[in-house]
This record gives C-alpha cells, structure tokens and sequence, in this order.
C-alpha cells in the first residue's frame, strides 16, 4: 500500500530523551480530555516514574488514559508500575505475554515495538523513543540517540484511529471487560502547519511490507544521496540491491550503524554485511558516542522518516512498528543536519580494505551470527529472499 500523504502539518523533530521527554510530560500534564500511549519499553527508572506520576494525575483529574506497553518489552511492568497506575484510574495493559522457552512459538515473536503517544486528539508523539531513561544502558554511557516527531494537523487522524483499533483488539483478547472500549475526542482535521506526511504501520494483516515498501520506492527516486541511521541493520537482498543500484546511478549512499555492542549476536551478524555493502561503494559510519537507537533516513533533502522500525528482519517481517514519512525540505534538512552533526562528533568511517583484510577467524565469526539470525528467521516462518 503506497503511503498516503496529508498537507497541513506542524512537525517538531525532537532530538533524544533530551527534548522528547520534557515534551511528553507537557502534554500529558495539559492534557484534558485523553492520553493514549504505546511504548515497547515502560521502565521503572527515574524516567518512567516521572511519565508514570504524570499519568496517574492525569488520571485523578479526570483525563481517560490508556496505556498499552509490550509484554516482553517491558516483562516488568505488571508488578512494577502497573498497580499503582490502575489504582489511580489509569487503563494499562500488556501486549502479549513475555516469551518462555518452553513456548516458543512463531506468533509470540510478532512484538509491538511502536512508540506512539496521542493527547487530546490535537498532539501526536511519533518515533523510536521508549519510555526509559536515556541514561539507563549498559556501562552508562553517554545518552542514546534516537529521534521523535511532535505532530499536530489532520495526520492525527490515522494514527489515533491505528492506536483506538489495537487497543479493541488487546481487550477483547484478554477480554478486559472492565476495560471500555473508548472513542476519544476526533481530532481537528483543520490545518496547523504547512508540512506533507504519511503515518505507516507494519503488521501481518493489511500492512505487512508498507514501511519497507516506502523504503524501497524512496531509493529507488533518488537522484543525489540516501543517508540512512538504523541501530539494528540487517537488510535483506531487495534492501541491499536497492542501495546497489542507487549506488550504480550515481547516488552517495551513507549508512550510519551501531559501534558500541549492545547485542553481540546481531552486530556480528551485521558486519557480515560490511564486505558487500562497502564493496558496492557505500558508505559506512559506525557510531561510538554512545548507543545509537536512531531509525530514521533523510534522502535527497526531501524525502524524510522517522520511526521505530529498524531495517532488520525482525522489525520489517514480526513487530508491529510506526514510521512517520515527510516531505518537507525544511524537516529533511532539520534531520540531515543533526545526524550530520552526530556523525562529526561521534562516528568514524570505515575504511574498504578493513574489512577486506579480516583474519579467517573474524570473518568466520561474522557469518555464523549472520546465519544464526538467519536461520532464526526461518525457523519462525519467515524465511526466503527478503
């Protein structure tokens, strides 16, 4: 399904738990009539507590809230903040139960990984931030870096109409009878800025390759460069051959990715790729700052996305995801501006014959994760040429 774009928007990018999180915590604490929230993550850190506190008095003044975090993402949750949050009127569920090894099956890797949040039908929060503090990583690191999108205009529409159908869906699987099924204030369709965007959702009913699809179109326009950040970067052979190609018409390609190991067996399994993809002519920037979390691309300083969707089999064939797509020259040069910035400061490009001179042992280590994770895949169903 091609995205579908709505004029008359008002974005703010907002750069990391920095900006996103004073934000949110406005809206919410202004909020008068709803606040719907999805997270992946809902930690009990100093963050999720502060967003937590402000919910519950959301809640007491009388503001409908619900929040729906996901049940691996956040295995925590139901004996950590979830009771105080429904003792203080606060609707809270859980996506799915967390995983067990004695139940593994195909349909319990299917996550919700979209972080989306709607306040009173006239604010929307759209992006790759999860309710946890930045500082909350391995080693303490400085912040993780990640973008959301503040949105006001008639995009509010598909994506408070996106939130109110997966809650439905959660109540009548759990069959949370106590838990209303609630149509909030519709929001104002009326214009609030002058920007062009597209809200695209992954799931495996009608929308299974949109935010890949909305990829692959994009490359396959552009005419001058792609620059693209993802944490987690393991595209299959349509990706790969699309930035080949890009590549091949004369097109700078740039792929900023996770330095800092974070999950062993995935960054393995991506530097697999290293080889090929330098080979190609593209370049590779590996971030060392500290743990880049970022899914976002900027291509031919129009073209924009910012979401949670990684470029990875899990993310673009399992998890529930939600991409925001703009075309706007001012929000494109907002973002390429700040990764460019980020990259200066803390990335490092990787030289071609790097990776062309790996001991036997290294590269042996790269392509068993790579086919580990592979194999992964194929185990869960979902195998094949992507």
């Amino acid at each position: 399904m091609s995205a579908e774009f709505l004029p008359g928007n008002r974005l703010t990018l907002l750069d990391s738990g920095a900006e996103f999180f004073p934000a949110l915590l406005t809206a919410i604490n202004e909020a008068r009539h709803e606040v719907h929230l999805e997270s992946y993550i809902f930690e009990d850190d100093s963050t999720g507590r502060a967003v937590s506190d402000a919910l519950m008095a959301a809640a007491r003044r009388g503001v409908e809230v619900r929040v729906l975090v996901d049940g691996f993402g956040a295995p925590a949750f139901s004996r950590t903040l979830m009771p105080a949050l429904t003792d203080a009127g606060v609707m809270a569920l859980a996506y799915r139960p967390d995983l067990s090894r004695f139940k593994l099956r195909r349909h319990r890797l299917r996550r919700l990984h979209r972080k989306l949040a709607v306040i009173d039908g006239e604010i929307a929060f759209v992006g790759g931030i999860n309710i946890i503090d930045d500082l909350n990583n391995p080693d303490q690191s400085p912040p993780r870096y990640d973008y959301a999108v503040r949105l006001e205009g008639p995009l509010l529409m598909p994506i408070q109409r996106s939130m109110q159908r997966l809650w439905e869906i959660v109540i009548w699987v759990k069959m949370k009878r106590r838990f209303r099924i609630v149509r909030g204030p519709e929001p104002n369709p009326s214009p609030r800025g002058d920007q062009a965007a597209a809200f695209l959702v992954r799931d495996n009913i009608r929308h299974r390759r949109d935010i890949e699809e909305a990829y692959l179109a994009a490359i396959a326009d552009a005419r001058e460069n792609i620059l693209i950040a993802n944490a987690y970067f393991l595209p299959g052979r349509r990706f790969r051959r699309a930035l080949s190609d890009a590549v091949q018409r004369g097109v700078q390609v740039t792929i900023l990715l996770q330095g800092r190991i974070e999950y062993r067996l995935f960054h393995y399994a991506t530097q697999a790729l290293y080889s090929k993809l330098l080979n190609a002519g593209i370049h590779i920037f590996e971030y060392h700052h500290s743990f880049l979390h970022a899914k976002v691309a900027v291509i031919d300083e129009q073209w924009a996305t910012v979401g949670s969707s990684n470029i990875d089999p899990f993310s673009l064939l399992l998890a529930k995801e939600a991409n925001l797509v703009v075309l706007d020259a001012k929000f494109a040069a907002e973002l390429r501006c700040s990764l460019g910035k980020a990259m200066q400061e803390g990335a490092q490009e990787l030289p071609p014959q790097r990776w062309q001179q790996l001991p036997w042992h290294s590269r042996l280590l790269r392509w068993a994760s790579y086919n580990l994770v592979r194999f992964a895949i194929g185990i869960s169903g979902y195998g094949g040429k992507h």
